[in-house]
């Protein structure tokens, strides 16, 4: 009997679902158990299923407005959980953190300059800079032997000094490798971005899943200054579990550089709500405290099973203790395989996929993202099936 709601298989095949109903086209086989795309196998919280169960009643649904109540219930969030006094004039709503990161690059950056990026890190982050004109700046994240990364910030330091440098983009906490950047670390990468004149854009999507036995997340914005160029970028839609929605939230101070972005979305014309998403943000900010308290504890012992069974069961295979999101970046390269014959090994062997860790960069070579945002259970199968094909490899 299923007691904790986390346990509850649901069944997501044939409803659309990216993470399910791709994995012939991606993984060349369907049944594969997909612990790959970045959304989570849980129920969202009841609260935001009667929201958009209410808004669905009305029958017409036409062209929306954004509430005042949803700026508030963003507001008391982030204030509440976060120590963040947002004011109203700040916030401009967004049609997604992913489209976020494109205006970024266009209202802050002319063609043919240079955006900052911290790899391995979170793809769009790459084609964000280059499907929109601008140059690509590495400046690689270095880890020790623990596998504990750390940003490179006299790196990061000569990166900021290139003339054709104009824009930094940060992910915080960091996907995939986990980290949640301490205030030491985002204090230096303020004064780096104010000595240089660059503008920051922080993606903070994952500020909301840090562990109850690890550090707090601190928004970057709560250490700037008004001198500081920065744009947050945040949403509910990995916090609850509702990505499909699509609605997030840039908060940025500066009326100027605000409307750089509201000029480059209204360019584009580019839709940023429905009735629906509306109906989730603000019902999960409002409502979904609890709930998330209840997943961050679940989600922390799904992290600790995995670290421990892979480090204890799997050789070859190594990985750290996330701090934050519900990603483990799984070191591979003990088992000595290239990328290509990696990706076989974990979908044709042992039938799991997986994000390959090539995909956020060269940096990623050898490593592998897991998602361990699902019932225990599946993780259970998962980490069996990998352990099963192992012995193949020795």
């Amino acid at each position: 009997m299923v007691t904790n709601p986390f346990d509850q298989p649901i069944n997501r095949e044939h409803t659309c679902s990216v993470k399910y109903d791709v994995r012939k086209a991606v993984f060349g086989r369907d049944d594969v158990v997909p612990v790959w795309v970045a959304d989570m196998d849980f129920a969202a919280p009841k609260a935001v299923t009667r929201a958009l169960s209410e808004r669905a009643a009305h029958p017409v649904y036409g062209y929306t407005l954004f509430p005042e109540s949803l700026f508030q219930a963003m507001m008391d969030w982030f204030r509440e959980r976060h120590g963040w006094d947002i004011q109203r004039e700040w916030i401009l709503m967004a049609p997604g953190v992913v489209p976020s990161l494109h205006a970024a690059c266009m209202a802050y950056a002319a063609p043919g300059e240079g955006v900052i990026v911290q790899p391995p890190v979170y793809p769009p982050f790459f084609s964000a800079v280059r499907l929109s004109g601008r140059s690509v700046i590495e400046n690689p994240l270095v880890s020790d032997e623990t596998g504990h990364y750390r940003m490179d910030l006299e790196h990061l330091e000569a990166c900021a000094a290139r003339p054709e440098a104009k824009v930094l983009m940060l992910c915080s906490p960091h996907n995939p490798v986990g980290r949640v950047w301490s205030e030491q670390e985002l204090t230096a990468v303020l004064g780096i971005a104010r000595r240089h004149g660059l503008t920051v854009i922080s993606d903070e999507i994952h500020c909301d899943l840090t562990f109850p036995d690890g550090p707090r997340h601190r928004m970057l914005a709560t250490l700037a200054g008004p001198e500081d160029a920065l744009i947050t970028a945040v949403a509910p839609s990995k916090s609850f579990n509702i990505p499909g929605l699509g609605l997030s939230a840039l908060v940025i101070t500066d009326p100027e550089q605000r409307q750089a972005m509201a000029t480059v979305f209204d360019s584009m014309h580019l839709p940023q709500c429905n009735p629906f998403s509306i109906a989730g943000f603000e019902a999960g900010y409002r409502y979904g405290a609890s709930w998330m308290d209840s997943l961050m504890a679940y989600l922390q012992e799904n992290r600790d099973f995995v670290v421990d069974t892979v480090n204890a069961r799997l050789p070859g295979i190594r990985t750290r203790a996330p701090e934050g999101t519900y990603l483990v970046w799984l070191d591979c390269r003990g088992l000595h395989l290239d990328d290509a014959a990696l990706k076989h090994f974990f979908v044709q062997d042992a039938g799991v996929g997986m994000n390959p860790g090539q995909s956020f960069g060269e940096q990623g070579g050898g490593f592998m993202r897991l998602n361990i945002g699902c019932p225990r259970a599946v993780l259970a199968d998962v980490l069996q099936r990998i352990e099963s094909a192992l012995p193949a490899r020795r």
